[in-house]
């Protein structure tokens, strides 16, 4: 089993990351892995990612690396 991760600009196309991408043997260290980098890739262009296992997709929808902020 490899979970890797898709990196995409905000329009869907893909992006090159600024960190070396991995594979990893289990979904926990491949969402470990991309809250520890996310503000780098971020930072190099990248603005959202897929997981995929296997190369099945995971979540139904693209996640943004852009933190939300309260709208009080």
């Amino acid at each position: 089993m490899a979970w890797t991760w898709r990196f995409e600009k905000a329009d869907g196309t893909e992006a090159v990351p600024s960190v070396e991408p991995e594979e990893f043997t289990t979904q926990g260290d491949a969402e470990s892995w991309i809250g520890e980098e996310w503000r780098a890739l971020l930072n190099g262009g990248v603005e959202q990612v897929r997981l995929f296992e296997d190369g099945t997709e995971i979540y139904p929808a693209p996640m943004s690396l852009h933190a939300e902020t309260d709208a009080d």
